[in-house]
């Protein structure tokens, strides 16, 4: 990334871009095995129990897992959104000023297509993901659609007051039979609701709680969409204008599109909260709980400092990601004032 950063100007145009396609490898096949690593937690395969502890048996069924691949196809193309978005939001931003509108048209062109592309794919794997979490992880499903009772079919929540004491929910606005059509292509389909699954899980695993925060997983669910939906009506609106050759002149449009950079970040945010939080109480769903992973062997102050130290330590490379990022939006753009929209 350095070589990518510091390097233009330097190095051969095809060694330049070399350099940034092998950070593009290395994030994704790194974010293939962290989600591995993950989707084991949220769907256990391919292991056996020996001596107390999970054991690995089967290292295709783990790279297969139905989770991994759900989930996998769902992060890389949440990061092509991302890519998109921002790629959109700094040409808006360029075009606003006036200056280089050639070279910002055909960079918001891209954008915008980039982002579509990436918006309906996205929506598409998370639509199977959840078909997935539906039949596989059922309680998280129940959790993210406060479904405290067992219904079938059932109803999509789009807002509702939740109660988690009474375990019910006030002033609840839904859609008749949209969850069961989501989760199995068919207006009907049993969808089991979170008290079932408390009694079920009691009797399965002995007792505990094991509902998750359903307040949390309802609105973060809800937000992810929310942005989602923003992004794509932004983004068709913005294909619109600009194949009607209007979009450069229509300022106020430009100024949503600049503010539009947030929204990918935090369905992002979002959408890592409900697959953690929608898994708890287990560390490993089925096989071992939070309480029982912690380590015998470390402090709760070293864990503490350990978490502290991280925070910090990211804390800063995000200042300094985004100090560079801006120095050379900048650099960029006076390049291309300088030479005429030719850099």
């Amino acid at each position: 990334l350095g070589v990518w950063i510091f390097g233009e100007g330097r190095l051969s145009k095809k060694l330049h871009c070399l350099s940034i396609w092998l950070v593009a490898f290395g994030s994704n096949l790194s974010a293939f095995w962290i989600l591995v690593a993950n989707s084991f937690m949220q769907h256990p395969v391919g292991y056996t129990i020996a001596n107390g502890r999970a054991e690995m048996t089967d290292f295709f069924a783990l790279v297969t897992n139905p989770y991994v691949v759900g989930q996998y196809a769902h992060t890389v193309l949440s990061g092509i959104v991302t890519a998109g978005v921002i790629v959109v939001a700094v040409s808006a931003y360029r075009l606003l000023s006036g200056q280089n509108i050639d070279t910002f048209k055909t960079a918001i062109k891209s954008g915008i297509i980039y982002s579509l592309v990436g918006l309906f794919l996205v929506m598409g794997s998370g639509h199977l993901q959840a078909q997935f979490i539906g039949k596989n992880v059922p309680m998280k499903m129940a959790a993210m659609e406060a479904l405290w009772e067992t219904e079938n079919p059932a109803p999509f929540t789009v807002i509702a007051n939740i109660d988690t004491e009474n375990k019910v929910n006030h002033d609840a606005i839904e859609v008749p039979y949209v969850l069961s059509l989501l989760i199995y292509d068919s207006p009907e389909g049993e969808v089991k609701g979170i008290n079932e699954l408390q009694e079920q899980y009691i009797q399965q695993y002995g007792y505990d709680d094991y509902i998750p925060n359903v307040v949390l997983l309802f609105w973060s669910f809800r937000i992810m969409i929310a942005c989602g939906v923003a992004m794509i009506g932004a983004m068709l609106l913005a294909g619109l204008l600009f194949y009607t050759k209007r979009l450069e002149n229509t300022r106020w449009f430009l100024n949503i599109l600049v503010l539009l950079l947030p929204l990918p970040f935090i369905a992002n945010s979002f959408g890592w909260i409900i697959t953690e939080a929608g898994r708890q109480p287990w560390m490993v769903v089925g096989l071992q709980k939070v309480s029982d992973a912690v380590s015998q062997n470390i402090t709760s102050t070293e864990v503490l400092i350990t978490l502290i130290g991280f925070t910090l330590i990211y804390a800063l490379l995000a200042v300094a990601a985004i100090f560079i990022a801006l120095k050379f939006v900048k650099k960029d753009a006076h390049k291309m004032d300088d030479e005429g929209g030719q850099a």
